[in-house]
């Protein structure tokens, strides 16, 4: 731990990305429009993996999949820098629930984290991070749709990719695609059985 209460370089990564955000912004709340305008290129990856965090917990993913899907669009496009509509700009995060956030999420990730480092590749490439765009739009799609676990998986691969983007890591950007791809054939399986059933059920019925 540095002197100033950020963690250091021997910190998890999301412990300390979440904990740079925190520092940056001192206010009880930080709107998705600050952290939009600060962090530049690295915004991308910053305010996914931020939309992300509430994912692996219940019942808070669909309220963040509608910025988290506008993200992805502009990614997918090419967009260097985000550029959000003002009621989008305007939503924010307790810095507290930040923080709860980011160590609930850390004990999954924790052995991922252990092996990110710098390392160049193609994810990391202008095209490569328009296939993380438009992953993560599709993540978000997941997000917002009703499902009995079909948010969990995808968030978590693309919390994965997300984390690669920040860390120029592309072995752990690639990572994660393979298992948001995975989480998202998942998660598209389950709606797919759910619209089934319950087209057989109002058949059924009528």
């Amino acid at each position: 731990m540095s002197p100033d209460g950020i963690p250091g370089d021997d910190a998890a990564p999301i412990s300390r990305i979440v904990a740079e955000v925190a520092a940056a912004f001192p206010g009880e709340r930080i709107t998705l429009g600050e952290m939009a305008d600060s962090f530049g290129d690295r915004a991308f990856g910053l305010l996914s993996l931020l939309l992300l965090l509430p994912g692996l917990l219940p019942g808070m993913a669909s309220v963040f999949g509608t910025p988290l899907l506008l993200l992805g669009i502009q990614m997918g496009l090419g967009r260097r820098v985000p550029k959000l509509p003002q009621i989008l700009a305007r939503q924010s995060i307790k810095r507290s629930d930040l923080l709860r956030l980011a160590s609930a999420s850390s004990v999954g990730l924790k052995r991922i984290e252990r092996f990110v480092r710098p390392r160049p590749g193609f994810f990391l490439s202008p095209l490569g991070e328009k296939i993380i765009g438009w992953l993560t739009a599709y993540v978000a799609l997941m997000l917002i749709l009703p499902g009995p676990g079909t948010n969990g998986p995808p968030a978590f691969g693309n919390i994965v990719m997300a984390l690669g983007l920040i860390e120029h890591d592309n072995r752990t950007a690639a990572w994660g695609v393979a298992l948001t791809l995975a989480g998202c054939i998942f998660a598209t399986a389950v709606l797919v059985l759910i619209v089934w059933l319950g087209m057989e059920a109002f058949g059924m019925l009528f």
